[in-house]
């Protein structure tokens, strides 16, 4: 299998799981309240990966992260926002829609991101092409509004 379809395989695998994810947090939510659930969320999270990397399974170098420049913490910090976002907006809005405006906040995130080779990341020029495809998105997530 080669290494970019093995990549996108694993972003659909991704996609499914964080609908499934918001489901479950907002079902959580629905007991405990939604920054309870957040909390929660990353608790068990951090406990799942710890005991991922006590059983060896990383091959990164932890004591490498003072060489990671300041903003590149800012991941735990906006983990927080999203998932509390997902937690209560599917109550409101159900899952489809609230995972469709998710996408669209995403992707025009990603070709601003992309464009301009934010955060020491590779420039990927925007291309009209690409406008037309976030245009069809668009169009896609208004339908999906009924």
């Amino acid at each position: 299998m080669s290494e970019t379809l093995f990549a996108v395989i694993l972003a659909v695998v991704s996609g499914i799981s964080m609908a499934v994810q918001g489901s479950l947090n907002s079902v959580l939510g629905k007991y405990v309240g939604e920054i309870e659930a957040t909390l929660f969320v990353h608790v068990i999270g951090s406990v799942a990966i710890g005991a991922v990397l006590l059983l060896g399974f990383g091959k990164g170098n932890l004591g490498n992260f003072v060489n990671a420049p300041w903003y590149s913490f800012l991941g735990g910090i906006i983990s927080v926002l999203i998932i509390y976002g997902v937690i209560a907006s599917i109550p409101k809005v159900g899952v489809a829609l609230a995972t469709t405006a998710i996408i669209i906040g995403q992707v025009s995130t990603a070709l601003l991101i992309d464009h301009f080779g934010l955060f020491g990341l590779e420039k990927i020029p925007f291309t009209w092409l690409k406008l037309v495809g976030l245009i069809l998105l668009a169009a896609g997530a208004r339908l999906m509004l009924g």
